[in-house]
């Protein structure tokens, strides 16, 4: 995070905490004076310190330029360093929903699911405003991984020299996934415990049939803890900086996939949209993020039902009956009674 911080900081907050928090202003009760070169290479004297620019990895690097020296608060400064992170988790959170959910919903998204019995109504407005209320949220609960991450608490590293060597530049994918696969599992299936699930998870689960904005449409504390063991990881074991990077945009992306409602993976290893459909529909099965595994070894996988992979049967009208029937008995049990506005009403059961 801290390269992704200072490409911020060369093109925007370095201008923007200049113009905010000049030098010469009289905010925090600072009196340094800043100075600099043509060059730019003249470092800024503060009180009691001296800010050194030094680049956060080998391979790119952000230079600073007069501006960086500008502000009373320089880069190092921990409260501009938080500031400036929950800045950069926010938008890009907004960023990515946005771009991926929105492509998914135009080039990937089955639109029949809006005849779907169980498609709410005006349901991705709510979606979107459910997102919307959450990410500023998660946003601050995320910030002090991302700064001790910055400061250098973390196990993160930029070359092969300062890993563990070139084979775990490979290992650490999958080692990565499998960690997180783990504990998101087991902090997904406690969340749907009687004691948490209404008060914590009950809200994602008001999309029976998802939308791709649905993706990040969560109380911000589920939302939260099901990401820790995202944050947790690069704690205890060695992650590069660039791979970093890519897992936070692939996991953000994976959490659209898994919501876009087409059934592309039929496979009894990957957790798919398929799977998680199953979740979302009946509720106390398949918990995994990104593979079937735990849910297997655990008891609570549930293979997707055959009609999801069959374009003649996926809409049937008769399949939607059956799923029906059998979500508003699984509703009943967890949920006591269905408070859900749908688009359509369910149609009258005929006798057999």
């Amino acid at each position: 995070m801290d390269l992704i911080l200072e490409g911020f900081d060369r093109y925007l907050f370095d201008r923007l905490y200049a113009v905010l928090l000049p030098a010469q202003s009289p905010f925090l009760g600072l009196k340094g004076n800043a100075t600099f070169s043509s060059t730019r290479e003249v470092p800024v004297s503060f009180p009691g310190s001296t800010y050194q620019y030094t680049p956060a990895s080998e391979y790119i690097s952000f230079p600073p330029t007069e501006y960086t020296y500008m502000s009373k608060l320089h880069r190092d400064d921990w409260r501009r360093q938080a500031l400036s992170l929950y800045i950069i988790t926010w938008l890009f959170g907004l960023v990515v929903y946005y771009v991926c959910a929105t492509l998914s919903y135009i080039f990937v998204f089955d639109k029949a699911t809006f005849a779907h019995p169980k498609y709410l109504k005006n349901q991705i407005r709510q979606e979107i405003r459910q997102t919307n209320m959450s990410l500023p949220i998660m946003a601050i609960l995320t910030v002090p991984f991302f700064l001790l991450e910055v400061r250098g608490y973390s196990k993160m590293y930029d070359t092969t020299a300062n890993g563990p060597g070139l084979w775990y530049n490979f290992l650490q994918f999958p080692f990565f996934i499998a960690f997180t696969d783990f504990f998101i599992y087991w902090i997904h299936r406690g969340e749907h415990h009687p004691l948490i699930y209404k008060h914590l998870h009950k809200p994602h689960h008001k999309w029976v049939m998802p939308t791709p904005y649905a993706s990040h449409a969560f109380h911000p504390l589920d939302g939260y803890a099901q990401s820790l063991p995202y944050h947790i990881f690069p704690f205890l074991f060695p992650l590069q900086k660039f791979a970093y990077v890519f897992l936070f945009i692939f996991i953000n992306i994976w959490t659209v996939l898994i919501h876009d409602g087409e059934y592309v993976a039929d496979s009894p290893i990957i957790n798919g949209a398929a799977c998680h459909t199953m979740h979302h529909l009946y509720f106390n099965y398949n918990y995994g993020q990104f593979t079937t595994l735990w849910d297997r070894l655990g008891g609570s996988y549930r293979k997707p039902n055959d009609e999801l992979f069959r374009k003649e049967l996926k809409m049937c009208q008769n399949e939607w009956k059956r799923q029906c029937e059998e979500m508003e008995k699984i509703v009943k049990e967890v949920e006591g009674h269905d408070d859900r506005q749908y688009l359509s009403p369910v149609e009258p059961k005929k006798s057999r």
